[in-house]
């Protein structure tokens, strides 16, 4: 895909100097733009990110966004800042163009993309796909919002390669050419909606997944999340559906236990679900979606197979920490969403003890109501949330406020007994307390394994 603007002496804004930030300014001095970061972070705050920029010999501003970011031919901005703050808004009605570093990235990329998005399931299902791709030979990048930004390997791609992305709704905010050649969305519910106007705005953020994709592309998509498939069975695309529940025609499907592939009016047998390595419908979901998607790029059967018996799952997923005086610690500090909380309750036979709260991101919890009541022990709550999750779980379970993660990994050992599960899936975004949902996974696990 070649850029729609000529890249050489461009002037380009980059706003937000975190990882993606950094790696897009790479990116396109490497092509001849004249690049300039700006970030709001003090300054005292950006030793790491200074230093990378001064070696790049890219101009910045920390502190503060000047007026020099309107001074560029279009603006490049990370998936931390908002599009619908001043500065973004601004910058379009002053008409400049305003796109995402997935978006730049892709301009770049010879090898074909295949593209996963959904509300939870993104970073398993992008790490498993990965995986069967790598076990086939296939020369693999697995980048994006998994943590590595695709500006940072897109010119390692060639032509016969493949580049698996982790895509979130902030990225797909700020495209308008992204095309991937398969594109998955897994489902779609309630999220971020502290930054969309409302849960419509976020449902079209993730469609924009499919929106330049021809004949010629693969679709793949949740036949059984209603608005997902309303949606996608209007595509132009090859549409290959992926269910649990129904028997279908074309794309994947279970029955009777069984994982089966339905191509071209024949049903393959792939595997049976115990097989599976990685747990829970959820899971099942998952990796129905990665088969999918490994299938449209032409792997077998059998190695698909084989990497659904081996994968054994991503870190801050439902990953078991230790087990202690009979108590078994989990960290699952990836869900930060009601429905991913959902999940993870929904995997245990064993009581609960519950580590949740941060920093809430216009939660509706009652869909965990049921399962808290019937499940969970007691709730540790930290976090901005803390309040608000007590006065909604009180008459449900026990709550228990806790001033930091110390504290509550503490007084959840205090409360459980021998059988319980101690289980840190916290609903809620990180940024209250951590830097992010892995800093806060890292620092569960490290007191957990400290007791």
């Amino acid at each position: 895909m070649s850029a729609p603007v000529k890249i050489q002496s461009a002037r380009v804004s980059v706003l937000g100097a975190a990882r993606s930030g950094i790696a897009v300014a790479r990116l396109l001095k490497a092509q001849g733009a004249s690049v300039f970061v700006s970030d709001r972070k003090p300054r005292e705050e950006a030793g790491e990110q200074i230093q990378a920029l001064e070696k790049l010999g890219v101009p910045f501003e920390f502190g503060a966004h000047s007026d020099r970011v309107f001074d560029a031919d279009f603006i490049v901005i990370s998936p931390g800042v908002p599009s619908n703050t001043n500065l973004v808004q601004h910058a379009l009605k002053v008409g400049l163009n305003v796109c995402s570093e997935i978006e730049v990235a892709s301009w770049f990329c010879r090898a074909p993309i295949v593209a996963i998005t959904g509300s939870n399931g993104k970073t398993t299902t992008t790490s498993l796909t990965g995986r069967i791709f790598e076990k086939a030979g296939r020369k693999t990048v697995v980048a994006g919002n998994i943590g590595l930004p695709i500006s940072d390997y897109v010119l390692d791609a060639g032509e016969d390669s493949v580049v698996v992305a982790e895509v979130s709704s902030f990225q797909l905010d700020n495209v308008s050419t992204f095309k991937p050649k398969t594109a998955v969305l897994l489902n779609i519910t309630p999220d971020h909606l502290d930054r969309y106007e409302n849960y419509q705005a976020y449902m079209d953020a993730k469609f924009k997944l499919f929106m330049n994709q021809t004949p010629d592309d693969f679709s793949i998509y949740n036949h059984d999340d209603g608005p997902v498939s309303k949606h996608c069975e209007g595509l132009p695309s090859k549409r290959l559906p992926f269910s649990v529940r129904d028997k279908l025609t074309n794309g994947a499907f279970v029955e009777d236990g069984k994982v089966y592939l339905a191509e071209d009016g024949k049903r393959i047998p792939l595997i049976d679900s115990k097989e599976i390595r990685i747990r829970g419908v959820h899971n099942l979901y998952n990796s129905i979606a990665s088969a999918l998607a490994a299938r449209s790029m032409g792997v077998t059967i059998d190695v698909i197979a084989d990497t659904l018996r081996e994968f054994p799952g991503v870190e801050h997923r439902l990953e078991p920490v230790r087990e202690l005086d009979g108590v078994k610690y989990v960290n699952d500090s990836k869900a930060t969403n009601v429905d991913a909380v959902w999940y993870a309750l929904g995997s245990f036979e064993s009581p609960i003890i519950l580590i949740a709260g941060g920093k809430d991101k216009g939660n509706d919890y009652s869909p965990l109501f049921e399962l808290v009541k019937n499940k969970v022990r007691a709730i540790i709550l930290i976090g901005q949330a803390a309040v608000k999750m007590q006065k909604e779980f009180s008459d449900k379970t026990k709550c228990i406020m806790a001033a930091s993660m110390e504290d509550a990994v503490a007084k959840a050992r205090r409360e459980a007994v021998k059988g319980d599960v101690v289980l840190l899936s916290p609903a809620c975004a990180s940024f209250d307390m951590f830097q992010d949902y892995e800093h806060r996974g890292r620092e569960f696990k490290r007191l957990v394994n400290e007791l």
